[in-house]
């Protein structure tokens, strides 16, 4: 029986679709906040726009799960006095896919329509800079005469822009869209919360549900909020690369393949003993998964929670993704039902009686 149910569906479509760049993720927050409601039993929200909520609140045992809310973006950084616009970085953002993309800017007055334009492919010749797009070369057109008319519109440098493309499906196998890295994660903890509720699991300590903001540009909104709930264990969730798309290879980035289940991450933030008991719990529960190697840190929120407050027992798991950071991140259907039902069967088995001292 699929866990992913209309309803839900219905929120996950609601919630993709709508932009939530890093450092500008309420209007998101607020879409996941109305979901969960029902099955928590209170919720807070940090000054940077972290929201957790909280499951059977008030013990001193705490275990968080968490997945992080925004998603890469451009900012506006210099606009011609022809009214062009030109970019930098939100976040890990693809320039070589911007060219003919559909854009809105954020403004105070509401979102500005725009597109990346670009020379046609017969004015492009031999070494010309513009054969390739780069950081320096791409622009926004919003359809201005002049810089005058462009802040007119309420552009300034500094204003947010995302691209428009929606959530979609292929084949009815595949969600595909833009950030899904990692508002796919807020989805999962989301339908977790919900199957605690209605199966009406009772759990021996306070679980906190938790929608970072800010790990695009370096796991800020974890870093903040791990400070402020003190976890003693924490499960993040988050993606990770599909390598057996073309022009990857395999032999250096190890074998993960959408369709093949959530992959458990071996790196030193990763608690061992909480590792052993997803495997464990993996393999009693029949759930498929896979493994990956991360050499120094994760690169996700396991590292800011893993290196808090003294050392925080942390794991991940995380979801395989094709064609991370562009505007057609895919996601199999099985590989999303897996992660929620892992970390749910996980969080039913944690004890806070057993210890998880290193020996």
């Amino acid at each position: 029986m699929s866990i992913i149910n209309n309803k839900s569906e219905e929120f996950l479509f609601k919630y993709l679709n709508n932009a939530s760049p890093t450092g500008h993720e309420s209007e998101g927050q607020k879409i996941w906040l109305e979901y969960i409601k029902p099955y928590i039993g209170e919720w807070h929200l940090d000054h940077y726009g972290t929201l957790y909520g909280v499951i059977n609140p008030g013990k001193d045992f705490k275990v968080v799960i968490e997945g992080h809310s925004d998603e890469i973006s451009w900012m506006v950084n210099y606009i011609t006095d022809d009214g062009y616009i030109y970019v930098i970085r939100n976040g890990g953002t693809d320039q070589s896919i911007a060219p003919s993309k559909r854009v809105a800017i954020h403004t105070s007055k509401g979102i500005v329509k725009g597109i990346f334009g670009w020379p046609a492919i017969h004015l492009r010749k031999g070494n010309d800079t513009n054969l390739t797009a780069t950081i320096e070369n791409i622009f926004i057109d919003v359809g201005a005469k002049d810089k005058e008319e462009v802040e007119k519109m309420g552009i300034h440098v500094g204003c947010v822009i995302t691209y428009e493309d929606g959530l979609t499906k292929l084949n009815d196998t595949y969600y595909v869209g833009r950030a899904l890295d990692n508002r796919m994660g807020g989805f999962c903890i989301a339908e977790v919360a919900r199957l605690i509720h209605e199966n009406k699991s009772q759990l021996p300590y306070s679980l906190y549900i938790v929608n970072s903001v800010q790990e695009e540009i370096g796991l800020r909104g974890a870093e903040m909020i791990t400070q402020t709930i003190k976890p003693n264990i924490a499960i993040v969730t988050d993606v990770t690369h599909d390598t057996h798309t073309p022009m990857i290879k395999t032999k250096e980035q190890g074998s993960v393949k959408c369709g093949s289940g959530p992959v458990l991450c071996y790196a030193p933030a990763v608690h061992n003993k909480l590792q052993d008991l997803i495997i464990k719990t993996a393999q009693e529960k029949e759930i498929p998964f896979q493994r990956a190697a991360s050499s120094r840190t994760t690169g996700t929120d396991t590292d800011a929670f893993a290196y808090s407050n003294g050392g925080v027992p942390s794991a991940l798991i995380s979801l395989p993704l094709k064609y991370m950071h562009t505007t057609v991140e895919s996601a199999h259907k099985d590989d999303i039902e897996n992660v929620i039902k892992l970390i749910h069967e996980v969080l039913l088995q944690i004890d806070p009686s057993i210890s998880l001292k290193y020996f």
